[in-house]
């Protein structure tokens, strides 16, 4: 079950922040409508890794399609020798 205060608990932001854990975000609300994410540093690095990871395989795959970056059987015989 999400965690879900209104933003006003962070006047005792100390009682926001234990309730952020690994694997469990909490949403802040304004007005009563999400507003704001807090995510443990650990998980967001992680998610920035996986956007990181995502981009380059997204490059790899439009370079297959369009056949950039692929190399002829020479040149890569060529690029061995040196």
């Amino acid at each position: 079950m999400p965690n879900i205060k209104p933003i006003s608990d962070l006047r005792n932001y100390n009682n926001v922040l234990r309730s952020c854990k690994v694997g469990e975000p909490v949403f802040l609300t304004k007005n009563g409508r999400g507003r704001y994410a807090l995510l443990d540093m650990q998980d967001y690095e992680k998610q920035q890794a996986v956007i990181k990871l995502l981009s380059k395989l997204s490059e790899a795959e439009d370079a297959v399609k369009t056949g950039e970056e692929w190399k002829s059987l020479n040149d890569l015989k060529n690029a061995l020798e040196v």
